[in-house]
C-alpha cells in the first residue's frame, strides 16, 4: 500500500481533499469571520455577545427593508455569511412589501425589538452601520447611503 501511494505521487497524482473536510474548513471560516463581525461590534458599542447579534439581527432586517433588491444583494455579497444570513428579510417582514420609513420610526422599531429607549437604539444602530461599513467597500459603503433618507443617512455616516 505505501508502495501504491509512492507510486501515485511519483506519477503526479494527488487525492482529492475530503469534501467533510473542505465543509468543515468552510463552516470554520465561516464561523470565524461572524465572531470577528461581533467581536468588531461588541467593542465600538460597549455591548455583549448577546446584545451585539440581535442589536445586527433587528439593524440589518431593517436596513433590508430600505434597500432596493439588487443593493441588499449588492450589500449581502461583501458581508460574512453568518451576517448575511442577518441581512435576509426577518420572519416578522417575510411575505410584507418593503416599507418607506424615516429615522424616528427606524429607531422606534429597533427600540422595541431590543426592549429599550430610542436614545439606545440609536447608539446601537450606529455602532451596527459603523461594523458593517468597516465590512465592506467604500464603494458599497457610498451606494448604501444613496439609497437611504437623508435622516437615516446621519446613522450611517462616519461619526466627525
Amino acid at each position: 500500500m505505501a508502495n501504491e501511494r509512492e507510486g501515485q505521487e511519483q506519477a503526479g497524482e494527488q487525492r482529492a481533499p475530503n469534501p467533510d473536510l473542505r465543509a468543515q474548513r468552510s463552516e470554520s471560516r465561516t464561523t470565524q469571520t461572524y465572531a470577528l463581525f461581533l467581536k468588531d461590534l461588541e467593542k465600538k458599542a460597549n455591548i455583549g455577545r448577546e446584545l451585539a447579534e440581535q442589536a445586527a439581527q433587528s439593524v440589518l432586517c431593517l436596513l433590508e427593508q430600505r434597500l432596493i433588491d439588487t443593493e441588499a444583494k449588492h450589500l449581502e455579497a461583501q458581508l460574512p455569511r453568518k451576517v448575511r444570513d442577518l441581512l435576509q428579510r426577518c420572519a416578522r417582514h417575510e411575505g410584507t412589501i418593503p416599507r418607506k420609513y424615516k429615522l424616528e420610526q427606524f429607531l422606534a422599531m429597533v427600540a422595541e425589538d431590543l426592549d429599550t429607549t430610542p436614545n439606545e437604539a440609536e447608539r446601537l444602530s450606529r455602532a451596527v452601520f459603523a461594523t458593517v461599513r468597516e465590512h465592506i467597500s467604500e464603494g458599497e459603503a457610498e451606494d448604501v447611503m444613496g439609497q437611504l433618507p437623508i435622516d437615516l443617512r446621519s446613522l450611517w455616516m462616519q461619526e466627525a
